[in-house]
């Protein structure tokens, strides 16, 4: 997908808060559809603050790949298996950094 051009080193991938596409569904009920008319990107979310210090959400397009409907089938897995793994990764940190506080406040072997 290229995305390494975008982003060097691509362990900087996990900086971003979120990751989404635009153009295919990710939801339960129209989960892989393509939407008509509409153009597929894998768009990265940070918050950086504005002038006045306020944080606003960034969109950083990480990869472009044309009309939703032009998009053969094995692409538009590949996108999404990326977003959805991307998720799951940056879930099982955020799950480490939760599990590593609660060690902070109670030894491990009482926890659970």
């Amino acid at each position: 997908m290229e995305i390494s051009k975008k982003i060097d080193p691509i362990s900087d991938l996990f900086i971003f808060k979120a990751m989404n596409i635009s153009g295919i569904g990710l939801k339960e009920e129209d989960f892989g559809e393509v939407r008509e008319g509409k153009y597929v990107q894998v768009i990265a979310i940070t918050y950086e603050p504005d002038k006045n210090g306020k944080k606003k959400a960034k969109n950083i397009s990480l990869g472009y790949f044309g009309k939703a409907e032009a998009l053969d089938e094995e692409r538009k897995n590949k996108v999404i298996e990326f977003v959805l793994r991307w998720r799951y990764e940056k879930a099982f940190q955020n799950l480490e950094h939760y599990r590593s506080l609660l060690e902070r406040v109670r030894p491990k072997e009482t926890l659970f």
